[in-house]
This record gives C-alpha cells, structure tokens and sequence, in this order.
C-alpha cells in the first residue's frame, strides 16, 4: 500500500492495515493520534487498550522480546498490538530480523514501529510497503496545516474557524499540532455558544503580551511610527521572543497587503485589499499606507520579507536586531527603497 499522511488516515481509516505498521516523522500529535486510532480499528473500539495494546522503548529492547509478545496469545482478546516507540536504532540493529518476520508475521498481532526518519528505498521498507503500512507523520505547513485546524475545529468543537484565522494561529502558537490543539480548545471554549471563530478571537487570545505588542509594532509601521515600531523590537527581543517569531508576524500582515498591491493593477485598490484578505476593520488604514510608500515600495515588500527571512537563517553576518530594525524601517518609508 502506498505511503499515506497521518492526517488522510485519520480521516478514513482503510479496512486492511497489515501485520506490520511503520509511523515515521517529527510530528508527536499526529502519532498520538495515529496509535490511538490503530488501537481502535485493531481491538475494537470497545476493547480495553491497556490489555490489549503492548509498548516497548526502542532503545530498551531487542527482538526477541518484541517478537515473544508478538507470538503471544492474549487471554482477554484475540488481537494484540505492539508498539516500539522511538523504533530508529532498534530498526538499525535488527533490520534482517525484521524483514524476516515480515516474510512470516503473526496472524493475531500488529506490529507498529515509530520512529523519526524511514528510508523508503531499503528492503525492509519495501517489505513493509506489499504486506503493511506506512504513515508519514511529518509536520503540516501552509494549506495542509490550515486545511488541519479547519477540520479540527469542526470536527471536535463544531466551530467554523475562518480562513484568515487559520491561517494567524500558527504565526502567533507556532506548527506544532499539540499546541495548535489546545489553543482550538480554548478558543472553542472562548466563543461560548457562537459558531464561528475569527481572527477577532485569535488576535484576543492566542499569543499574550507579545503578541499584542507584535500587533502595535505591525500597526506602528502602517501607521508611519517607526521609533513606536522599534520599541515594540526591544521589548519582544528583551523578553526572548525569536526573531523568526516577530517576523512571522510581520509576513501575515504585509504579504496581504504586497498581494493586494499586484492585484490593483487590474482593480481598484479597496477591491484588491479585500480580494487579499487584508483584515476589513484595517482596509482604510492599510489603503492609506500604499499611498503613502508608493507602488515602488509596495511592489518590493514581498522580495524584502524574503530577504529578511534568509537572513535570520543564517545567510547574513548582520545581526538578528538589526535585520529585523532594518527591516521595520524600510517598510515604514524611513529609509530609501533601494536599501537592503
């Protein structure tokens, strides 16, 4: 069976799993999940998973004990599932072990590695591939990530989280899917009995302090008030906020407003502000910004947000303060068009 993503599993769970399970990638909540549902579809969502659901630390075992509770006969069920968690080098040292029980494996129990990485060119892998499944449980990013808490807040809350807040919780909570979670779950529980969850109630409460003052500091660059801007940086790096972090930020805001900047070439310019997503209590606002820096400027955002993202990754000697100064200075109109 070809390799699936975590999330397409647990959206439909396919009827045949195989005898033998790999869930590879960095992603903790996804193998969370992903084990949990296993555990269903193998026991019985009835079953009692402590009885019938077995793990073993990768680094604390080897095969023989793995393969003796593979060959044992549960006296409370007839399945069994067996999960080596932190699989990789317990993989490296008895991978000719494996693909030989995978030649014959046992027809009552499952066995599920989890590990970070799996290379899918190896023999076991192929092996795994005609008689098993792989789950890929990597990290979400862009779409997939929003698609993700759209579905979940549905799903699990009955919430209908817009697009633009979708799209702002990983900005200001980061990718990883178990804080994502429970940020839904406090906003699910902020909204009370409304149904839908904007970028209203994320900007609310999702983030804390910083994010607010990462707020004023974006408003104090549309707004003209580079010294307002500069002080919000040294609050945010004064209290260890990553430069990345305060970056990302910035990138929600103003690739809306370079975006609507390419799409007033063949519209009016409040049209294009609203065609970008650009937050509608802002549209005036953010109009009145692209007049004051000019279309030079306005058609340079994107190449600059760029820029400044390659250089915090390391592709510039300037220091990280100083990139992200620089950077709130010429979005402001402080300093030439030209300047990098």
């Amino acid at each position: 069976m070809p390799a699936l993503h975590a999330t397409a599993f647990l959206a439909k769970t396919p009827a045949k799993l195989g005898p033998v399970i790999v869930l590879h990638g960095d992603e903790a909540h996804l193998k969370n999940s992903a084990i949990s549902r296993l555990a269903q579809a193998l026991l019985g969502p009835d079953a009692d998973a402590s009885m019938g659901l077995v793990p073993f630390d990768g680094k604390q075992c080897d095969f023989k004990m793995v393969k003796g509770e593979l060959q044992t006969v549960s006296m409370f069920g007839s399945a069994r599932v067996i999960v080596v968690h932190g699989a990789d080098d317990f993989v490296t040292e008895h991978r000719p072990a494996l693909e030989a029980y995978c030649d014959k494996p046992s027809s009552r129990s499952t066995l599920v590695l989890e590990l970070k990485t799996w290379r899918a060119n190896t023999k076991l892998a192929k092996k795994i591939a005609e008689m098993g499944l792989e789950l890929d449980c990597s990290q979400l990013e862009g779409n997939a990530l929003a698609k993700w808490l759209a579905e979940q807040a549905e799903s699990q809350y009955g919430k209908q989280l817009t697009r633009d807040a979708a799209a702002l919780l990983p900005e200001l909570a980061g990718t990883s899917l178990t804080l994502l979670a429970q940020e839904l779950a406090k906003l699910a529980s902020f909204v009370g009995d409304g149904k839908r969850i904007g970028v209203d109630e994320v900007r609310q409460l999702v983030g804390g302090w910083k994010a607010e003052t990462t707020w004023t500091m974006v408003n104090a660059i549309r707004d003209g008030k580079p010294g307002e801007a500069l002080e919000c940086i040294q609050k945010l790096l004064h209290a260890g906020e990553a430069p990345q972090k305060i970056l990302g930020g910035m990138n929600f805001v103003f690739r809306r407003i370079a975006n609507a900047t390419e799409k007033s070439r063949s519209m009016a310019l409040p049209a294009a502000l609203k065609e970008a997503g650009v937050y509608y209590k802002e549209l005036e606002l953010v109009e009145r910004y692209l007049r004051r820096i000019g279309r030079d400027r306005a058609e340079r955002i994107i190449p600059r947000l760029v820029a400044a993202d390659r250089g915090l990754k390391g592709a510039s000697r300037v220091s990280d303060r100083l990139q992200i100064e620089n950077l709130v200075l010429w979005l402001t109109g402080t300093v030439p068009v030209s300047q990098a």
